[in-house]
């Protein structure tokens, strides 16, 4: 090994609080980067991947029954156009499975002869093509279980047309929820409706103007008003990214203050290294080191530790995002984790890049130095330096162990100021994350809808595949249901809660309506914009629903699939993230012609004040056992498994820059108490007690923490109130000020106080180390 490499691994050997320190900052940024960079890049992979494999649909365009299928077909030769299909049948029916008579969920049926192939080529996950009449495919995403061999019937319809499941299939543009052959589309189309469906796809289609223009090409020469729907790939793509798309904001966040304090302590690093070893750099120049040789050692000694810490991170990294992208990649049937190298070269290379750049700056004063100069240094620092403010705090009225302390921060405020820019960033971690699991928390309580004292959950929807016998379940009277809870001691205000499935005209799939009856206003519902519904043809809408429709309020809506098609008018926005947002809030008197029943009720209850919850619920559950319900406390489930894994990575990387932080503190304070170890001797044998010693060293960072505790409340604060609504953006919700005005006056102090937690744990074990510290042996050390 060269001379370069001994005097490197040596000082990497002595200094291992130092190593610990950078390798850990390290890992800390580098973890929260490549994860950050994964998700961002591969976020969108599944999906894409599936797409290009499928030949995906650009626009998916439904049109009425005006139109000809010959019209459509010219359609193909619109300028821009580089393939298309169709034109398909197309029809929304309502089916049910048989042997079970509960109710059915409406969906879109188109038929195609074939899974196509070079526009919206349908993968089929098992099964096969149906072949003739009788016979249909379901979506995998589709409102059924699909099961191979299922009958299911369209009792609405002429003729009761009976198919049987012979495929499960996926349309990466979810362009349908079921085929059939065409020959089947005239069986499945009422009188007066269906219509056409084209898929289309363009030369230009990586943005929602682009996708304009193609959709004005494709119709410019149809018949005004025939287009009804359109579905663009992007909203589509924009849905499967959605769920990992949320952590990126936050952790951009993440990797910042990670970056910035890597920078910080490893510049502080290597300065104290070299304040504290000029003897050594002059003996190392002595022995005939080059000043570029001396700069490399020192830069050497925090690569290792930094390139340690890097790995890991890596490692942590990929980690960290196999539970985010998993179900993603299930979906799809593809594997992307491994396909973002150049995310991790190039994460690793700028970290390091950095942390060598910043290295060779703080050591650099080291190969300037002078051979004499710093063979003449000793180890202590200069007599002089912060009398006056130790002088100052002697005249205090407090224990001279205290004052001694308060004034030592002034003694080295270059090393006082690296100590609080790290606390700082400590403290503006921890008051972000404790926002952020608060601001969660609102958008689960708006999920869940909980406000509710006391609920009865709806019964579970009958239809799907046949469970252990053909009997139909007894369905419990809404009706009943409500009487018994109005005529029960301790009801307050009450209301009931009926789901129905509906269709809307251009996008596929089934919708949820939840249907009120009394007023839910109470119910937990957080309006982001407009107002609660008040009268029968209203409802309220999540923000999802309104960008996937391009609504906005006032406009108005019909809603198909139901015995009659339904208009309401948009009269407010609601925050609401369950099933992508695509549900309806209104009244249930809306729906009296086109559903009139209304089977999956729930009732939400509040109790007067006073009223004892569990025995109002064992006593209204007495009165519920004949109409086969029972009664539960408190709300719906607010759980998410979205939630709970940002509250968990959050808590990781705050506890990862906690420690950091306050490694960075024990850094400083034992350089600290090393130069002063003379000093704390003559105090020892003054009579200081361990106990006296002990309160020295932990006064001289109370200071420092309280104030990088102080400034780094607002700051946390601050970067709450822009990672929490980008995090919003990313999902498509618009979050009111109760999700962001998520700090109180009675959290505050605690939270200014982090700083001085921080300073505190840093500072215990240099702290201890001094109070041990014999006195004829601090006497003697130089």
């Amino acid at each position: 090994m060269s001379a370069l490499g001994k005097v490197v691994r040596s000082g990497v050997g002595r200094r291992r609080v130092q190593t610990l320190v950078v390798g850990l900052a390290t890992m800390m940024a580098v973890a929260a980067s490549v994860l950050g960079g994964s998700l961002l890049v591969v976020s969108g992979a599944p999906f894409d991947d599936a797409f290009a494999r499928q030949h995906g649909a650009h626009l998916s365009v439904q049109f009425d029954g005006e139109v000809s299928a010959g019209q459509l077909s010219r359609s193909k030769d619109a300028e821009g156009v580089s393939d298309a299909a169709g034109p398909f049948r197309t029809a929304t029916v309502t089916p049910r499975s048989d042997g079970w008579g509960g109710p059915g969920w409406p969906m879109t049926v188109v038929g195609r002869g074939d899974p196509g192939r070079d526009v919206d080529e349908v993968a089929l996950l098992d099964g096969r093509w149906p072949t003739h009449t009788g016979e249909i495919v379901l979506s995998a995403d589709s409102p059924l279980f699909p099961t191979l061999g299922m009958r299911i019937t369209f009792p609405g319809l002429s003729g009761g047309p009976t198919l049987t499941v012979v495929g499960v299939a996926r349309s990466v543009t979810r362009t349908a929820d079921a085929w059939v052959v065409p020959s089947q589309m005239p069986a499945l189309t009422a009188p007066g409706s269906g219509g056409y469906q084209m898929l289309y796809r363009f030369t230009a289609a990586g943005t929602v103007a682009q996708i304009t223009a193609g959709g004005e090409a494709v119709t410019e020469s149809l018949p005004p008003g025939t287009a009804v729907g359109v579905q663009s790939w992007l909203t589509v793509k924009e849905t499967a990214e959605r769920d990992t798309a949320v952590y990126v904001p936050f952790l951009i966040a993440f990797g910042a203050l990670g970056l910035v304090m890597s920078v910080l302590i490893v510049g502080n690093v290597v300065a104290s290294a070299v304040g504290t070893g000029t003897r050594r750099i002059g003996i190392l120049k002595a022995v005939g080191f080059t000043p570029s040789q001396v700069v490399r050692a020192y830069v050497g000694q925090v690569l290792i530790p930094a390139a340690v810490g890097t790995a890991l991170g890596v490692l942590a990294g990929h980690l960290l995002a196999v539970p985010v992208l998993a179900e993603t990649e299930e979906v799809y049937g593809t594997s992307s984790l491994a396909i973002t190298p150049w995310v991790d070269v190039t994460v690793i290379a700028g970290v390091l890049g950095l942390v060598a750049v910043t290295a060779s700056a703080s050591a650099w004063r080291a190969g300037r130095l002078r051979t004499v100069d710093a063979l003449a240094v000793g180890r202590t620092a200069s007599a002089g330096r912060g009398r006056w403010a130790a002088r100052l705090a002697g005249r205090l009225p407090l224990p001279q162990p205290v004052a001694l302390g308060l004034a030592r921060p002034l003694a080295r405020p270059a090393r006082t100021l690296a100590m609080g820019t790290a606390i700082l960033f400590g403290a503006i971690a921890v008051t972000f994350t404790v926002g952020m699991s608060a601001s969660l928390g609102q958008v689960m309580k708006a999920r869940a809808h909980d406000a509710a004292d006391v609920v009865v959950p709806a019964p579970l929807p009958d239809f799907g595949p046949r469970g252990a016998g053909p009997e139909k379940r007894p369905e419990a009277d809404p009706a009943a249901v409500a009487a018994a809870i109005k005529a029960a001691a301790g009801t307050g205000k009450y209301y009931s809660a009926a789901t129905v499935r509906a269709t809307l005209s251009g996008l596929t799939g089934t919708i949820d309506v939840h249907a009120f009856t009394g007023d839910a206003s109470w119910g937990g519902y957080t309006m982001v914009s407009g107002r609660w519904i008040d009268k029968p043809g209203e409802a309220v809408v999540p923000t999802r629903f309104l960008a996937a429709t391009g609504t906005r309020i006032g406009d108005t809506v019909t809603l198909n699939g139901l015995v009659e098609p339904v208009v309401v008018r948009i009269v407010g926005e609601v925050l609401d993230p369950r099933n992508d947002g695509m549900q309806v809030f209104t009244d249930a008197s809306t729906l009296t012609a086109a559903h009139p029943d209304l089977a999956e009720t729930s009732h939400h209850i509040a109790v007067t004040s006073g009223t004892d919850v569990p025995a109002y619920v064992d006593t209204l559950n007495k009165d519920l056992a004949s109409l086969g319900v029972t009664a539960r406390a408190g709300g719906l489930d607010a759980g998410s498994d979205m939630v709970v894994s940002l509250n968990a990575l959050s808590a990781i990387l705050t506890l990862m820059l906690v420690a950091v932080a306050a490694l960075g503190v024990l850094n400083g304070v034992l350089l600290d108490t090393r130069e002063r170890v003379r000093e704390i001797g003559v105090h020892k044998a003054l009579g200081m007690t361990p106990r006296q010693t002990v309160a020295m060293v932990l006064t001289s960072v109370i200071v420092t923490g309280l104030v990088a505790g102080t400034l780094g409340l607002p700051l946390g604060v601050a970067l709450h109130g822009w990672v929490i609504p980008a995090m919003g953006d990313s999902v498509g919700l618009r979050l009111p000020g109760s999700v962001i005005a998520v700090y109180h006056g009675a959290e505050l102090l605690p939270l200014a106080l982090g700083g001085l937690f921080i300073a505190t744990l840093g500072a215990l074990l240099p702290a201890g180390w001094a109070a041990r510290a014999r006195t004829a042996t601090a006497l003697r050390t130089e």
